[in-house]
């Protein structure tokens, strides 16, 4: 089957598109079928007009101009419309329910309504976009919101079939108008990495080899940070010798934030900031750790999410204290791959992190099935195999 992907963006900076589009895209050549992806690069303007191959997979970036903002949504839809269509492929599948991508989707889907003889149309949602969703989340002008939010319920509506990344996506599809038989749940597998030196993280770090390290991996954007800070001084006022590693970086100078609240707390000389981590320096930085902390606040946008980071934890068999919301509990079953404690629960989450953190037999079968339980469930090549099948049924059946 030739199958064309249309990307929310570009491929630089962002590492969206390798946590969910790429992995797929791969497993879905290996297959045998005929893959190319298109995006509008926005996000790395060099890259316009572009064709080039990215682990094997052939990435068009359509051409970006001749104006910007608003003003160049109508050219660059145009491009990824025409772009696809000019490959002749069996079925598009558009990944995230908005904008450039989304209004090229939009003429597809009207193109198949008047009676057009148009590629098969897949929407794929890894968050909810509209109310509660990413609008709240990124200022986006009052325009933007009400097209984004048109965009998601029309294309969900409207598609030939509906991927999703969590259960709560999924029953949102259905109150959109999806049909359960043409919804596939598809959670987010984890990214494979080459494992990490334990040893070399901890001396980039200046971590000691027996001292006790707690991973917090993060974009802190999904909790409360006051939740955070009386957290970590807690854990650190129980256990002197631990050390706290961020790895991450957040979108308002959140860790400088947590840096300033460490000292006016007590905790800096305990606190190592390590910022974005290269993705070839990211496998050590994770295996520095002996457990992990994983905050989520109970919120729409945080129930309908499926988080990469939390998957790459579990892959990595690092035994993470988290929060249980939404796919949380998909991920981590508590007691076995994990351990898990209602959102909010500073008490609960101190004692859940303390215990993987001194209980070093039961950490390390926490570790051993957390990342047994991603490889059997969650891994790319099962997930891209029930994909294929879900493709065949709609061509099938339509």
């Amino acid at each position: 089957m030739r199958i064309v992907f249309l990307a929310p963006f570009g491929i630089r900076p962002k590492g969206s598109l390798q946590a969910r589009m790429l992995p797929l895209a791969k497993e879905l050549q290996r297959i045998g079928h005929d893959l190319v992806i298109i995006a509008p690069p926005y996000t790395n303007p060099e890259d316009s007009g572009l064709v080039e191959e990215v682990e094997g997979v052939t990435l068009r970036n359509v051409r970006l101009g001749p104006t910007g903002g608003a003003l160049a949504a109508p050219f660059i839809a145009l491009r990824m419309l025409r772009a696809s269509l000019d490959l002749k492929p069996d079925l598009i599948h558009l990944f995230k329910p908005k904008g450039y991508g989304g209004l090229a989707a939009m003429a597809v889907a009207g193109m198949g309504l008047a009676g057009v003889k148009t590629p098969f149309l897949v929407v794929d949602s890894d968050d909810r976009e509209g109310s509660g969703g990413m609008n709240d989340l990124h200022p986006y002008s009052w325009p933007e919101k009400r097209l984004f939010s048109l965009q998601e319920q029309w294309l969900t509506r409207w598609a030939d079939g509906v991927t999703v990344a969590s259960r709560a996506l999924e029953s949102l599809a259905w109150g959109m108008g999806a049909q359960p038989e043409t919804t596939l749940y598809l959670p987010n597998g984890p990214v494979l990495r080459q494992p990490g030196s334990r040893e070399q993280g901890r001396r980039c770090f200046g971590f000691a080899a027996d001292q006790p390290v707690l991973l917090l991996y993060t974009r802190f954007f999904e909790f409360d940070q006051q939740r955070l800070y009386a957290v970590l001084e807690q854990l650190c006022k129980r256990m002197p010798d631990l050390g706290l590693l961020v790895v991450g970086k957040g979108q308002h100078g959140e860790e400088q934030a947590l840096e300033q609240a460490a000292a006016e707390r007590g905790f800096a000389d305990q606190l190592t900031s390590a910022g974005w981590v290269q993705p070839d320096q990211l496998p050590d930085s994770l295996a520095a750790a002996d457990a992990a902390l994983y905050l989520f606040d109970d919120t729409l946008i945080n129930r309908t999410k499926c988080p990469a980071k939390l998957a790459e934890l579990a892959a990595c068999g690092i035994p993470t204290a988290a929060e249980r919301v939404g796919q949380i509990g998909e991920y981590l079953q508590h007691g076995e791959s994990g351990l898990l404690v209602e959102s909010g629960d500073v008490d609960g989450l101190v004692q859940a992190t303390q215990r993987l953190l001194t209980d070093h037999v039961f950490a390390e079968q926490i570790g051993q099935a957390a990342g047994q339980r991603m490889a059997t469930h969650f891994g790319w090549q099962k997930r891209a195999a029930e994909l294929d099948q879900f493709y065949q049924r709609l061509v099938n059946v339509c």
